[in-house]
C-alpha cells in the first residue's frame, strides 16, 4: 500500500471578498419578518445561524436538512426563508456558496453531505408541518440527495433524520468527540452521522411515506440486484459521496464488469454541470480509443432511479500506485530500478497513443492506471478527459494534487503540455515511490523546476539513477508549459537508460557508500546543518504564528482524519505540539520560546479544569498532558508550573481499559516513571509499579504466543483485537515492562518483556536483509513505521538487546533498521506513519550502538523532510498524510520539528522513558521542593 492520499479535488477561484450573497438574503428576510418576533443571527465558522428570541431549546429529536446545488442555493433559501420565519424555528445554512459547493463535493463526508440548510423544529408536529411547506417551496429546484437521511418524498429536496441538536460533543475512551443523544433510559449514546439513513431504534417515524420506495437499508430483502437491464452487481469496490463504484456481472455476455454510479446533482458547478456530466466525458473518451487496446471497453452508459451509471470492461490487475510499492517492497530500494525504468517506457508510450487519439488526459496519476498480469499499463478513470481540439464543455480547475499542472488549477483550457507535467510526475513516483507533491508558496514562490531538482536529488540519494533521466524529469515539469518536453523525447532518453543496481545482499545495514550526509561520522555536510537549521526555525515561526490562546476549542489547528481530536492530546493537541517547542527551547535563543510555552501550558491547564472526561492514556489522554506540563514548567524554571503537572498526573488512575502505550496501562506506567525519574517522588515509582504488575496480571498466553488485547466490553476501536507495533501492540506493553524492569530492578517484569521480545522475533519475517512484522497474527509486512511496523517494534527490540546484552535482540533491531532504510522511498514525513518517527529509531539506533552510520541513516531520511518544505510568509510548512498543513505530533509539524532537534542537537526520545532508571537529578529538586510545598498547602486546606 502506497502512503500518500491521491485524491481529485476543483479548486476554486480566489476571491479578494467572501461572498456575501446568501447572507445577505437573510438579513433581508429578517427586516421584512413580521412582529412581535426577535430574530438573533450569527456566524460561527462556515454556518451562519438564525434564532428566534425566546424560543425552547430542544436537546434532540426529528431535524430537517434542505439541500441545494450552489447554483441554486440563493434561490433555496429565498423559498425557504418565506417558510421558516414565519413560522418560528430556529435553523443554520452554509454562509457562501464555496461552503455549499464544499459540501456537495464529490469527495466529501457521506455522513455530512448535502445539507445546505438545518433547521430544528420544536415539536415532532411541527416538523412534519415544516417539512410539507419546505417541500412544496422548494419543488422542482436541484440538489443532491442527503445520504444521512430520508427524504420527505422522491426528488425532494427536503430529508429528515433524527439527532442531536445542541452540540453535545463528548470524549470517547479513543480520544476523538462524538456527538450524543439521550436513549430512553437516560444513557448517553452516539449521534452516528452514516452514509445511510439509521434512526434510533427507540423513535418512532412521524413523516407520512410519500411514495418513497423501500431501500434494502431500511429493510428490504437481500436479493440479487440488477441494473440497466443485464448487469447484476456483486459487491461494491468503494462508496463516496459522488456515487459508488461496483463489481457486477453482464448477465447477456457473463463478463466480468465495473460499474461507475453518478449520483445526481454531486459536485455541481454554477453552470450546473455535475458527476453525471464527468461520468458522459468517460464514455465519450473509451469511444474515443476503444480499438487501441490502452483503456476498457465501454459496456454502456444507462440512467436507472436518476443516478448515471457508466458499465465498463473488468482490468484485471494492480492500480500503478500499488504495483510501485510492492515492487520497491519486495526488490529493495535500488534492485526496484530496472523494472520501474521499464514501467516508465510503457507509461510513456502509453501517453503517446492516447495523444494520438486526439484525447488530452488532464489526469494522469498512479491511481488512474492500472498494470495488467503481462505488465501493461491501462488507463482508467478518464472523468476529465477531453478532445485535444477543444469544443468539449469540461471542467476546469480540477484535477489530482502532486500529479497535475499547476496551469490546470488555474483555470487554462486541456492542452498536451499539462499532459506532459503529468507524465513527469507519474515517472517521479514509479521511479522514487514519493509523489512530488509542492505545496503553495508565498510571497514569492520558488520555481518549480529548482524545487523538483533539490526534490529528486533527495529522493534519489542511493538510486543509480541517470542524469538523463533526471534532466528528462525536470524538463517535463518545467514551470513553463511550452518548455516541456514531449513524451517522446522522453521515451527516447528512457530507452537509454540501463540501471546497474547493487545486490539486495550485498547493502550494507546502514548506507555508507554515499558523500551525503557524512560517509562514516556523526556530522551532515555544512549545506545539510545549514538547512536543518533554516527549517528548524522555520517550523518553529510557523507553531507560534498557528497558536490561537483566545480559542476556546484548540490551541493549534489540527488535521486528522480520523475524527474531532481532544485539543490537549500529544497525538493531535497541544501536548504534542509543547513537548517539540520545550525540546526547542533548550537549544535556541528565541526570545518568543518560553512565552508561548507557558501560554501553551496555562491552555491545556484551563482545558483540563473545563469538567470534560477525558480518557487518561499518554497520546491520547490527560497522561501526556502531565507530562507535557511537567517538562515546560522544569524547562522555563516555573515551580508552580511542575507543581500542577504533578497534581495532573496524581489525579490519574493507575491503570487503563486497555494495555497499550498511546491509550493504555502501558502509556500510563511510561508516564509514571518519566515523572518518577523527573521528581524523584515515590508515589510514581509506585504507580509504575502498579501498572507493570496489571499488564502482567492480565496478559494472555495465545497459541502464537503473549497477547494483551482492549476487552471487548470496552467501547473502543481497539476492543478485542491484538497487535504488535509499538503504540497498540505487544511491542509498546514490552518496552514499557523492560522499562519499568531497569528502573526498579523488577526482574519478573524484565522477564516478561524477554518473552514479548521472543514472540516478536517468532512473528516476524525474514527477509535475508531484514525483519518486517504483519499488524497481528496472520497479517501480511505491513510499512516499517513506529505505530505498527518494523521501526515501532525496533525501538522495542534495541533497548531489550542493550538491556539484556542477548545478541538475538540486537542482531533484530539491526534487521529492523535495515527495514526502515531500505523503505526510506515512503513519502510520508511525520512520526506515526513516517519518516520523522523512523528518523528517531535510527537515533535510537546509534545512540545504542554508537555506529555512526545509523545516525547518516537518519540525516538522509531529514535530507527528503527538508526537500519537502514550503516557504509561506517567512515561514516553512510540510504537508500531512493528507497533503494539508496540520500542528499534530503524530503527522504533522511538531513531530517533524521535534525529530530534528534531536538530529540536530542530540538527547533522548519524546514521549519515552529512557532516563526513568535515574531519579532526583539536580534540576528537578525544583518540582521536588515545589511539590511538597503545595502538597503541604493542600493539607492544611483539607
Amino acid at each position: 500500500m502506497a502512503d500518500f492520499n491521491f485524491s481529485v479535488f476543483s479548486a476554486a477561484p480566489a476571491a479578494a471578498a467572501e461572498d456575501t450573497a446568501l447572507t445577505d438574503l437573510l438579513a433581508a428576510a429578517v427586516g421584512r419578518a413580521p412582529a412581535p418576533r426577535r430574530w438573533l443571527t450569527g456566524r460561527s465558522g462556515m454556518w451562519c445561524t438564525a434564532v428566534p428570541s425566546g424560543a425552547p431549546h430542544r436537546q434532540q429529536g426529528w431535524k430537517l436538512h434542505v439541500t441545494a446545488t450552489p447554483a441554486a442555493a440563493p434561490q433555496v433559501l429565498e423559498r425557504c426563508l418565506e417558510v421558516l420565519l414565519r413560522a418560528g424555528s430556529a435553523f443554520k445554512f452554509a454562509a457562501t456558496t464555496d461552503y455549499v459547493a464544499a459540501l456537495n463535493a464529490r469527495n466529501a463526508p457521506r455522513g455530512h453531505s448535502g445539507k445546505f440548510i438545518t433547521i430544528y423544529p420544536e415539536s415532532d408536529d411541527e416538523a412534519v408541518r415544516l417539512a410539507a411547506a419546505l417541500h412544496a417551496a422548494t419543488a422542482g429546484l436541484p440538489g443532491p440527495r442527503v445520504l444521512s437521511d430520508r427524504p420527505y418524498a422522491p426528488d425532494s429536496l427536503v430529508h429528515y433524520r433524527y439527532g442531536a441538536f445542541t452540540e453535545d460533543r463528548r470524549l470517547t475512551n479513543d480520544g476523538f468527540y462524538a456527538w450524543m443523544i439521550i436513549d430512553p433510559d437516560g444513557n448517553p449514546v452516539e449521534d452516528r452521522r452514516a452514509g445511510r439513513y439509521t434512526p434510533p431504534p427507540w423513535v418512532t417515524c412521524p413523516f407520512p411515506d410519500n411514495g418513497r420506495p423501500v431501500t434494502r437499508a431500511e429493510g428490504g430483502s437481500r436479493k440479487q440486484i440488477v441494473i440497466g437491464g443485464r448487469f447484476a452487481v456483486r459487491n461494491a469496490i468503494r462508496h463516496t459521496n459522488k456515487g459508488g463504484v461496483y463489481r457486477a456481472v453482464d448477465t447477456r455476455t457473463g463478463d466480468a464488469v465495473v460499474l461507475k454510479e453518478a449520483r445526481p446533482h454531486v459536485a455541481a458547478d454554477m453552470e450546473g454541470r455535475d458527476t453525471r456530466d464527468r461520468l458522459r466525458a468517460e464514455a465519450r473518451a473509451l469511444e474515443r480509443i476503444q480499438d487501441r487496446g490502452i483503456a476498457p471497453r465501454s459496456a454502456g452508459l444507462f440512467t436507472q432511479s436518476g443516478h448515471l451509471f457508466l458499465a465498463q470492461e473488468m482490468i484485471p490487475g494492480t492500480p500503478l500506485r500499488e504495483w510501485t510499492a510492492d515492487r520497491i517492497r519486495d526488490a529493495g530500494w535500488g534492485p526496484h530500478l530496472a523494472p520501474a525504468l521499464e514501467m516508465a517506457r510503457r507509461l510513456a508510450d502509453l501517453m503517446i497513443e492516447a495523444h494520438a487519439a486526439g484525447l488530452v488526459l488532464r489526469d494522469f496519476n498512479p491511481n488512474n492506471v492500472i498494470v495488467r498480469p503481462d505488465g501493461a499499463p491501462v488507463l482508467i478513470d478518464l472523468e476529465l478527459a477531453a478532445a485535444a481540439g477543444g469544443g468539449e464543455d469540461v471542467p476546469l480547475r480540477a484535477g489530482t494534487p502532486a500529479f497535475s499542472a499547476p496551469e490546470q488549477f488555474d483555470g487554462a483550457p486541456p492542452h498536451p503540455t499539462a499532459d506532459y507535467y503529468s507524465l513527469g510526475a507519474t515517472l517521479c513516483y514509479v521511479l522514487t515511490g514519493g509523489p512530488p507533491f509542492f505545496m503553495e508558496e508565498r510571497p514569492r514562490p520558488r520555481p518549480l523546476t529548482r524545487r523538483l531538482t533539490e526534490w529528486l536529488a533527495a529522493r534519489t540519494q542511493d538510486l543509480d539513477l541517470p542524469e538523463s533521466l533526471r534532466t528528462v524529469l525536470v524538463e517535463l515539469m518545467a514551470d513553463d508549459p511550452g518548455r516541456r518536453c514531449t513524451p517522446a523525447r522522453a521515451r527516447s532518453v528512457l530507452a537509454s537508460c540501463a540501471p546497474s543496481p547493487v545486490p539486495p545482499q550485498a547493502r550494507r545495514a546502514a548506507t555508507d557508500h554515499d558523500e551525503d550526509p557524512g560517509e562514516h561520522g556523526e556530522d551532515a555536510p555544512e549545506w545539510l546543518l545549514e538547512a536543518c537549521d533554516q527549517v528548524v526555525r522555520g517550523l518553529t515561526g510557523q507553531l507560534l504564528a498557528a497558536m490561537d490562546p483566545e480559542s476556546a476549542q484548540a490551541l493549534w489547528p489540527m488535521s486528522c482524519a480520523h475524527g474531532a481530536p481532544d485539543p490537549c492530546c500529544v497525538q493531535h493537541g497541544a501536548a504534542g505540539c509543547t513537548g517539540a517547542l520545550v525540546r526547542y527551547l533548550r537549544h535556541s535563543d528565541d526570545p518568543r520560546l518560553p512565552d508561548a510555552s507557558a501560554t501553551a501550558a496555562r491552555w491545556m491547564l484551563d482545558r483540563l479544569r473545563d469538567g470534560t472526561r477525558r480518557p487518561s492514556g499518554l497520546y491520547f489522554g490527560t497522561a501526556g498532558v502531565a507530562w507535557a506540563l511537567l517538562d515546560a514548567g522544569l524547562a522555563l524554571g516555573d515551580g508552580g508550573l511542575a507543581d500542577e503537572a504533578v497534581a495532573v498526573a496524581e489525579a490519574l488512575p493507575g491503570t487503563a481499559p486497555g494495555p497499550d502505550v498511546t491509550h493504555g496501562t502501558a502509556g500510563i506506567g511510561m508516564t509514571a516513571l518519566h515523572l518518577w525519574a523527573r521528581t524523584g517522588l515515590p508515589l510514581f515509582a509506585e504507580r509504575a509499579l502498579a501498572a507493570a504488575d496489571a499488564l502482567a496480571a492480565s496478559v494472555e498466553e495465545g497459541p502464537d504466543g503473549l497477547v494483551w488485547r482492549t476487552p471487548a466490553h470496552v467501547e473502543s476501536k481497539l476492543a478485542g483485537k491484538s497487535y504488535y507495533g509499538f503504540a497498540h501492540g505487544i511491542a509498546g506493553v514490552g518496552c514499557f515492562l523492560l522499562a519499568c524492569a531497569e528502573a526498579t530492578g523488577r526482574a519478573e517484569h524484565r522477564d516478561l518483556a524477554v518473552r514479548v521480545g521472543d514472540g516478536l522475533l517468532d512473528a516476524a519475517v525474514r527477509t535475508p536483509w531484514s525483519l518486517m512484522w504483519g499488524t497481528g497474527t496472520g497479517d501480511p509486512p505491513t510499512a516499517p513505521y513506529w505505530c505498527h511496523g518494523a521501526s515501532g517494534i525496533g525501538t522495542f527490540l534495541v533497548r531489550l538487546g542493550a538491556a539484556t546484552g542477548e545478541a538475538r535482540f540486537a542482531e533484530a533491531a539491526g534487521l529492523s533498521a535495515r527495514a526502515v532504510t531500505d523503505q526510506s522511498w515512503r513519502a510520508v514525513l511525520g512520526q506515526c506513519h513516517g519518516l520523522a518517527g523512523n528518523g528517531d529509531f535510527l537515533l535510537d539506533m546509534a545512540d545504542a550502538t554508537g555506529d555512526a552510520r545509523y545516525r547518516a541513516a537518519a540525516w538522509r531520511l531529514a535530507r527528503v523532510i527538508i526537500a519537502s518544505r514550503a516557504h509561506r510568509d517567512g515561514r516553512i510548512v510540510l504537508p500531512d498524510e493528507r497533503g494539508d498543513v496540520s500542528m499534530s505530533w503524530g503527522e504533522g509539524l511538531s513531530g517533524v520539528l521535534a525529530f530534528l532537534v534531536r538530529l540536530r542537537y542530540g538527547g533522548e526520545r519524546l514521549w519515552m522513558a529512557d532516563g526513568a532508571a535515574a531519579p532526583g537529578s539536580a534540576e528537578d529538586a525544583l518540582v521536588s521542593e515545589t511539590h511538597r510545598a503545595g502538597a503541604a498547602v493542600r493539607g492544611s486546606a483539607s
